[in-house]
């Protein structure tokens, strides 16, 4: 009965969105799920930090270059999840950077715990068009004719279910589709703001031995007006201790990852994205690293693995 519950949930949250794709995302977003879901929230049940930089398109001027911040934790009872994100994302004369709080409130289950998130926070757009070098003779174009400089609200939720080997997210965190410029557009089929978008994601850990445990995840991306996006990976983990991964972001890129768990208590990774269009002519690639901190741990103390 419990696993309909979270099933009807899901699906009901999902029945809005069946026409959408995706703005460019981590490709470590397995541990960067607080960037995208509220509702993760203290569902590690210890106080968690992660960094997480990347660069893509290296050689593209004005490419894509984010660094996200974030920490969460849960209550003593572990009823109840808290977590912040701080976040910098530049592309090309834009810059995006704020904070926001996410709630959790987490619900016991026979075999795992399903939480519902909320989040909240406020963030600054600005974008310094007038630097744009443009050919267009005595013709103004409004567009690149005044900077923008603006503080946007962002509300978010999200739900999430996860027991030791398996868990399963749907997410919205911008709910507001805040206006980016300050001019209005005649054309009734664009829309100058942020748009809804919706994640889904999900992984399993299936052990094959002893020493190696293989673990799958999707990540399903979707954005009004657009195809439907998906990152397909697989990991294997070696004695706990160390990943080797691959991933496939549908008609976009092809990258290979690697983690290490250095201590129980820092975890490291990398990854290294390959496009698969035509960029892969006038770029070198993308970068990213991840760096994750746990705290709370009694020295001594033996834990289990936390796979995501």
């Amino acid at each position: 009965m419990k696993k309909h519950i979270i099933i009807i949930l899901i699906l009901m949250f999902a029945a809005q969105f069946v026409n959408a794709q995706q703005e460019a995302m981590y490709s470590q977003y397995m541990f960067n799920t607080l960037a995208i879901n509220p509702a993760y929230a203290g569902s590690r049940n210890v106080t968690s930090a992660t960094a997480l930089y990347r660069k893509q398109w290296v050689g593209i001027d004005g490419a894509p270059e984010t660094l996200t911040f974030t920490v969460d934790a849960p209550s003593r009872n572990k009823k109840i999840g808290f977590g912040l994100q701080v976040f910098s994302d530049k592309i090309g004369v834009t810059k995006t950077s704020g904070v926001f709080g996410s709630y959790a409130y987490r619900i016991r289950m026979e075999k795992g715990t399903l939480s519902f998130g909320l989040q909240a926070g406020i963030s600054q757009y600005r974008a310094d068009f007038s630097s744009v070098m443009l050919n267009t003779g005595s013709t103004v174009d409004l567009a690149f004719q005044e900077n923008i400089n603006k503080n946007l609200a962002t509300i978010g939720t999200g739900i999430y279910y996860n027991a030791d080997r398996f868990y399963v997210g749907l997410s919205s965190p911008q709910l507001l589709n805040n206006k980016l410029v300050n001019f209005s557009v005649t054309n009734n089929n664009v829309f100058t703001g942020q748009s809804l978008h919706v994640f889904l994601a999900a992984g399993y850990v299936f052990p094959l031995d002893a020493d190696l445990n293989l673990k799958p995840s999707i990540l399903i991306k979707g954005v009004r007006g657009a195809p439907i996006e998906a990152d397909l990976n697989a990991n294997l983990w070696i004695k706990d201790v160390i990943s080797f991964g691959v991933q496939y972001r549908t008609e976009a890129d092809i990258a290979v990852m690697m983690e290490i768990q250095a201590t129980p208590q820092v975890r490291i990774g990398y990854s290294y994205d390959k496009s698969i269009t035509k960029l892969v002519n006038f770029n070198r690639g993308s970068h990213e690293i991840m760096l994750r901190y746990e705290f709370g741990f009694e020295k001594g103390k033996t834990i289990s693995p936390r796979y995501f």
